[in-house]
This record gives C-alpha cells, sequence and structure tokens, in this order.
C-alpha cells in the first residue's frame, strides 16, 4: 500500500488560504516597492503585513478614483467605505467574511491584537478625502495619524505578535518610531503627488504654498522622522528589521530627490538599480540611514 499524501487543506482552512493569496496579489498589482520590502520579511510576519496592506488598498481605491470611475457619488463612496468598516469589525469579531481581503486582515487583527483603536481612526481619515480638499496644519496632522501612522502601528503589532500565544503591546518608544515612519511616508508621498493631487483629485495636503510652509519645511519635518525611526529599528524582532530598513532608505532616497527636485518637474522615482542595492543592504543587516556610525 502506497503511503499516504498529506491531505490538501478544506473547509476553513482552505477558505483562509485562499483569502491570504488574495491578499498577497493585491500588493504584487499595486507597489512593487512594498512587494520587494515584504519579500524581505520572515515567513512569520509576511502574510500579515500583506494582509494588512490589501485592506488599507481597498479602502483608499473607494476615495481614490476606481470607485468614482465606476460612477460612484460621493454618497455612494461614503456608504461603500461604511460598508467596509462595518464588515471589517464583523469579522474581527466572528472571525469570518465573505470578502476574501477582509478575511484575511481579519485573521491577521484577531492574531496580532489589531483593534478598532486603530482601524477606526484609519477609516476616519479615508472619509476625510471624500469630502475635504485642502488641510490646515491641525487636519493635516489627524489625517496622516489615520491614514499612515495607525498603518505602521498596525504592522508594529505584527511585528511583535504574529504567531504568539496572546499579543503584548511594543514599547512606548518603539511605537513612537513606528508613527514617525509612518508620518515620513506618507509626507514623502503628498510631496511627489502634489501636482497630480492638484490636478486630478483635487486636494491640498500640505499648503506649501502658504506663507508659513515652504517645500524644506516638509523635507526638514520628513528627514527629523525618519532620523527617528532608524533609532528604533534596530529594536524590531529580527525578522523584522531587513524589510523596514530597506523601506525606511528607499524613503530616505526620496526625500533627497524630493530636496534636489524643482516644482512642476516629473515626479521623482529610484532607480531599479538603487533600490536593488539598498534591499541589498538591508539584506546583509545594514544600518538604516541616519542609524549608522
Amino acid at each position: 500500500m502506497s503511503p499516504r499524501r498529506d491531505a490538501e487543506p478544506t473547509g476553513l482552512s482552505l477558505y483562509d488560504r485562499t483569502a491570504v493569496t488574495a491578499a498577497a496579489s493585491v500588493i504584487r498589482a499595486y507597489s512593487t516597492s512594498f512587494s520587494l520590502a515584504t519579500r524581505l520579511l520572515g515567513p512569520r510576519p509576511r502574510p500579515h503585513v500583506r494582509n494588512v496592506y490589501a485592506l488599507v488598498r481597498i479602502a483608499d481605491e473607494i476615495v481614490d478614483g476606481p470607485a468614482r470611475e465606476a460612477g460612484l457619488d460621493e454618497t455612494q463612496q461614503r456608504h461603500a467605505l461604511d460598508m467596509l468598516e462595518q464588515e471589517t469589525a464583523d469579522a474581527v469579531r466572528t472571525g469570518f467574511s465573505t470578502n476574501l481581503v477582509v478575511h484575511a486582515f481579519a485573521a491577521t487583527a484577531r492574531e496580532c491584537g489589531i483593534g478598532a483603536d486603530l482601524t477606526a481612526p484609519f477609516f476616519a481619515s479615508m472619509r476625510t478625502d471624500i469630502s475635504t480638499l485642502s488641510h490646515d496644519d491641525a487636519s493635516h496632522d489627524a489625517y496622516v495619524y489615520g491614514s499612515a501612522e495607525v498603518v505602521g502601528l498596525m504592522c508594529l503589532a505584527v511585528f511583535h505578535n504574529a504567531g504568539a500565544a496572546h499579543p503584548v503591546p511594543p514599547p512606548a518608544h518603539v511605537v513612537t518610531g513606528a508613527r514617525a515612519l509612518g508620518r515620513a511616508f506618507q509626507d514623502v508621498n503628498f510631496l511627489r503627488d502634489l501636482d497630480h493631487d492638484a490636478s486630478a483629485l483635487g486636494r491640498d495636503y500640505l499648503a506649501v504654498d502658504d506663507q508659513e510652509r515652504t517645500r524644506t519645511d516638509v523635507l526638514d519635518r520628513i528627514d527629523a522622522d525618519l532620523a527617528a525611526a532608524a533609532a528604533v529599528i534596530p529594536e524590531l524582532p529580527a525578522d523584522c528589521r531587513r524589510a523596514v530598513t530597506a523601506a525606511h532608505d528607499l524613503f530616505a532616497a526620496l526625500s533627497e530627490r524630493l530636496r534636489r527636485a524643482t516644482p512642476g518637474a516629473p515626479r521623482v522615482r529610484v532607480s531599479s538599480s538603487q533600490k536593488a542595492q539598498l534591499a541589498a543592504h538591508a539584506w546583509l543587516g545594514g544600518a538604516p540611514r541616519g542609524a549608522r556610525s
């Protein structure tokens, strides 16, 4: 009698695996840079970070164009976002969703201790994009907290709790560094997309044309946040440091290019060859920029 082959997953186990695969396909389609960084994660946190990113990406698409292109007006976009938030909350509570991306996120949230204290601010910031076209300092900070800082905190929860018996909160100073990294990522993207956001979406997140803020002011803030993040990256679990270092250094390189760019120039990018160099540096255990001796 031939040896019995390992049984393929069925039932909920198959559904779980399919959901994780669906979430991974989102990141592959939408972000080559982020996809590269996640490949540097160890197998413990990698699928969970992809699950977080997939939900964030789907929510973002409701307010950033595709829903409108499909014919949804502002009221319908808000309703779609409300439904996604409710479905996410229900899935985190019950452990199941008919939406594969939501199901994958809920499994991560339940395992890693991601609750409404993080998801609620995220969805609140997404709602802001439906109707708010310009921001002052206070609304910018509130928006960035919900759209970027809490996403960093979700990833931090994954880094510390994936595979653990019970989720525990990360150290407070590491939380501060994770929030700083999320802010830096978001403000870099705001500067890169300044012209597109204004012309295609009618949005102004930074108000860099007013009398009180210049591009240099924003870049100084970005670099301070990148330095704060670099200081705590060495304290992350070993199977997460390489990926976070690579992502950090990619945005540090973008910040450098933004300082050299003139307003109205083409969107700044990092070449594929430099991305590969940054990934190799991180893979070999190099320290993030700003933390090097």
